[in-house]
């Protein structure tokens, strides 16, 4: 899986916006139960994309700014970044299908 683990306020510019490939961003928090829900569609997802996408968590709770930048209000909140800008956004827990949905066309320059 293309993988890069969490990411937080300080390194989110360095390892998801300025990353040469796709980034997809988990927004999640510990207490969140959807969140928990989605989190192992979100790697299966990563696994199957291989190298065309990478994959990152940001807990909010811990990183407050990055949340507040893309105004992320509710949890799990999954956002694709590429070329250093969001190009896609899924707000609430969704099946691998429904998500996949979104992010396919999110991939393509």
């Amino acid at each position: 899986m293309a993988n890069i683990g969490d990411v937080t306020d300080l390194d989110f510019d360095a390892r998801v916006l300025q990353s040469e490939t796709p980034v997809l961003v988990d927004f999640w928090a510990e207490w969140c139960v959807p969140c928990h829900m989605v989190s192992p569609v979100v790697e299966e997802i990563g696994r199957d994309k291989g190298e065309a996408m990478h994959v990152a968590k940001l807990n909010i709770d811990e990183n407050p700014e990055m949340t507040r930048r893309y105004g992320v209000m509710s949890i799990p909140t999954l956002i694709v970044f590429r070329g250093g800008e969001p190009v896609a956004r899924m707000v609430g827990a969704r099946g691998k299908d429904a998500l996949l949905r979104e992010i396919d066309p999110a991939l393509v320059a």
